[in-house]
């Protein structure tokens, strides 16, 4: 399917790795340019590099996104070179393990700010330029925020925050015709969660435990199907979708997981 996203310009958040990569790689396969802002100019270019190396267009921004000035220089960069901005995906952030009992409150905060506060600041900065184009804003979550983990009070309240900003948004952008919505992610297989699954003891174990529990094929949702879903919602595809969390999770959150 076309999703009409040619020439689109769209600024994607930790772009350079895991979900965030696979989304910029499908937008690129798509025909828009991911501008793809993170932290390390090395990643950044690197993951740049691969897209345009694939045939595709890409483009890159470095910004410590906890960083209100390097985000709106990420976003002037954008406007430099492309005179305009269609949309915008945040995704960028870590579950860091910041948890109750063995946290602190000055953690937490930081948490927050890693997490939840940079979603804020791209979409309240790149707002004037969404308003022109009536673009999308697409935010990343995760089912922590219905699920609970344990021992991740930071990330979880992050993506409680992030399901209610997209409801919120969804409303304050209605008269500029901004749609917003969420994906929703639970168990996909990135370098981040191998990191954490390598934490076990016995880490194809606890692989295993976890993915004969995913209802749809008792498999890990890949960032590619993330990815897809991101793309759908950014196009006009989608153009009467707004406000939504779509879990893209093979039923991991809904579903009775003892079938």
């Amino acid at each position: 399917m076309d999703l009409g996203l040619q020439d689109k310009v769209v600024l994607v958040t930790g772009g350079d790795k895991g979900i965030g990569n696979a989304i910029s790689q499908v937008l690129a396969e798509e025909g828009a340019i991911p501008i793809i802002i993170g932290r390390t100019e090395r990643d950044v270019m690197a993951a740049v590099d691969s897209i345009q190396n694939s045939g595709g267009r890409a483009f890159a921004a470095i910004a410590e996104l906890t960083n209100e000035a390097q985000c709106k220089a990420a976003i002037a960069k954008t406007l430099d070179s492309f005179g305009r901005i269609d949309g915008l995906v945040n995704n960028a952030g870590i579950n860091d393990g910041i948890g109750l009992e063995h946290g602190n409150y000055v953690d937490f905060k930081r948490s927050l700010e890693r997490n939840v506060g940079h979603y804020y600041t791209m979409a309240h900065h790149t707002l004037p330029e969404l308003k022109k184009s009536m673009g999308s804003i697409v935010n990343i979550g995760s089912k922590t925020s219905l699920t609970g983990q344990g021992n991740t009070s930071g990330y979880a309240a992050a993506n409680g925050a992030r399901n209610s900003l997209t409801r919120e948004w969804a409303l304050e952008l209605l008269p500029y015709s901004i749609r917003v919505n969420a994906v929703i992610v639970a168990e996909c297989f990135t370098p981040l969660y191998q990191k954490w699954i390598t934490g076990f003891e016995n880490p194809e174990e606890k692989l295993k435990s976890i993915t004969e529990k995913i209802p749809l094929g008792n498999r890990m949702t890949t960032a590619q199907e993330i990815a897809n879903t991101v793309a759908f919602l950014l196009s006009e595809k989608s153009s009467h979708t707004t406000g939504q969390l779509i879990f893209v999770d093979g039923g991991y959150t809904h579903l009775d997981r003892s079938l």
